[in-house]
């Protein structure tokens, strides 16, 4: 009975270390494959924080759960999970890229709209200052602040140049940005001056 128990007892110490020998044989590649996600998401991360900032967090989540598990020496669940996880870490810098490109095409059409709008618009309302200067049209002015009008258009022609300065910097975002600025000096200046602009076209409308 007492062999049998000895016995006993030296498989389950046998069984014990064979176990142990078998964790720490994996807990290299478990931390070889934590090491290799955390270098694909810290490559990828500042396009992927912009663009697709949910599946970088995703991403960084389960992350953390792998290395909470190394951590617990749980090696077998980090070499089973990982694979997969480095494969969701490799597609976020091919998500981000495609992500930028579509908000970047919108950009440029939105760009190509107002480009090609706001240079006939602020030509419109400088000569409708000019024409209400005038002092034959002394009638037609009347109630007209002429003097904010052409302080407005400055200001709009100013931000016209600084939305041309960051188109040819590439700096789309800001171009666009500063153009839909210009866009609303321009209407507000219109109809201060009793002027009718061209209806924008339906992208800019939209935008």
């Amino acid at each position: 009975m007492q062999f049998v128990q000895r016995v006993s007892r030296y498989a389950l110490i046998s069984t014990a270390a064979i176990i142990l020998a078998a964790c720490a044989g994996q807990k290299e590649p478990a931390q070889k494959l934590i090491g290799n996600i955390e270098a694909t998401v810290t490559a990828a991360s500042a396009e992927a924080a912009k663009y697709v900032p949910d599946q970088l967090a995703d991403v960084q989540s389960k992350l953390g759960a792998l290395k909470a598990s190394f951590d617990k020496q749980d090696y077998a669940a980090v070499v089973t999970g990982a694979p997969a996880l480095l494969g969701e870490a490799q597609g976020l810098a091919t998500a981000a890229a495609a992500k930028k490109d579509e908000i970047l095409k919108a950009l440029n059409e939105q760009w190509t709209t107002l480009a090609g709008t706001l240079p006939g618009e602020v030509t419109a309302i400088q000569s409708r200052i000019d024409l209400l200067s005038k002092k034959s049209s002394k009638k037609m002015a009347a109630g007209i602040d002429l003097a904010a009008a052409k302080s407005g258009l400055a200001d709009a022609s100013s931000l016209w140049s600084k939305a041309q300065a960051a188109f040819a910097s590439g700096n789309m975002d800001e171009a666009v940005n500063t153009a839909k600025e210009v866009k609303s000096k321009a209407d507000a200046l219109a109809a201060s001056l009793k002027l009718d602009l061209p209806a924008a076209p339906a992208a800019a409308a939209s935008s």
